[in-house]
């Protein structure tokens, strides 16, 4: 007679079930993005974007090679699920290009807002696709968390225009990179996922050059730029991916609501986008909606209760 037993999913192989380093490490990508983001607004003012998502992933893959190269020889190529990674890569490079042409024309803290549309998509995509069980005070706490970027955004003042669009359209692509991260988290090592996404990418950033004229950073600065932006997106999204290998894809994608701390502080202080009051409390809704998420999961599992559906 056959154990209905054998027919559990294998156990996982990277990563594993801890909301505490899954928060913390949601956490220092989302302090990353921000630098990322700045960056990226500061030198598309004065430079081609295409040049720009060049600059931005191939130093992603020229940093890869380095820090893990060494260590993992051709394992470093090898993934379990070949066309899931080919599918991130295409979904990351999407959000960063949406994102980033965006940020040409909506203010840092602006697009931060709008991109939080992104932890709603999450989380419902978590249901269908991961078999994650979202009760009714998370999905509220969500839904609050998305009324402080409305609140921000206050719909009918100047955003809704093709810039606004983009960085939607970016919120979609990164919800479904980031399922995905999720999914094959337990699978893949982050150091795979993150040099293959990488590599995807550049060939895609390639394919975007002959479109634009390319110039020479004009200063020693803006070339320091240049050679951060591929440090700062493979360093923020490779602790994204440690942080879907260790806790729910409905529990961390909140988390991503702290960035708009740091991208309203960069906008202040390098682009002069003082945030009025609105924008403020939005930011302080949105920041407590995370938070309690994080601590509703925390105390369920300390009960041993599983999250109630209703």
């Amino acid at each position: 007679m056959t154990d209905n037993k054998t027919t559990q999913a294998p156990p996982l192989r990277y990563g594993g079930d801890s909301v505490t380093r899954g928060v913390l490490y949601m956490c220092i990508g989302v302090a990353i993005f921000p630098i990322l983001n700045a960056s990226v607004k500061y030198l598309g003012q004065r430079y081609p974007m295409p040049e720009l998502f060049v600059a931005r992933y191939l130093g992603h893959v020229v940093y890869c090679l380095i820090a893990f190269l060494p260590w993992h020889g051709r394992a470093l190529f090898r993934t379990a699920r070949p066309k899931v990674q080919v599918l991130r890569a295409m979904l990351l490079f999407g959000a960063s290009a949406c994102y980033f042409l965006g940020l040409l024309t909506v203010e840092l803290p602006t697009a931060s807002a709008i991109a939080f549309v992104g932890p709603i998509i999450v989380t419902a995509l978590s249901v269908p696709m991961l078999g994650e069980r979202v009760g009714l005070r998370r999905w509220t706490a969500v839904a609050v968390g998305f009324a402080g970027a409305l609140i921000i955004i206050r719909p009918g003042a100047n955003v809704a225009h093709w810039g606004a669009v983009l960085v939607l359209l970016d919120a979609l692509c990164y919800a479904v990179y980031q399922v995905l991260s999720r999914k094959i988290g337990s699978q893949d090592p982050a150091q795979v996922s993150i040099t293959l996404a990488g590599i995807g990418g550049l060939l895609l950033a390639l394919l975007t050059l002959p479109f634009a004229s390319l110039k020479l950073p004009a200063s020693l600065f803006d070339l320091m730029l240049f050679f951060g932006l591929g440090l700062w997106g493979l360093l923020g999204h490779y602790f994204v991916i440690k942080a879907y290998q260790w806790s729910r894809a409905s529990i961390i994608a909140p988390i991503g609501y702290g960035e708009l701390v740091g991208s309203t502080l960069l906008g202040f202080l390098v682009f002069a986008e003082f945030p009025d009051r609105w924008t403020w409390l939005g930011a302080a809704i949105i920041v407590a909606s995370g938070l309690y998420i994080t601590y509703r999961e925390q105390r369920l599992r300390r009960l041993g209760k599983p999250e109630p559906t209703a």
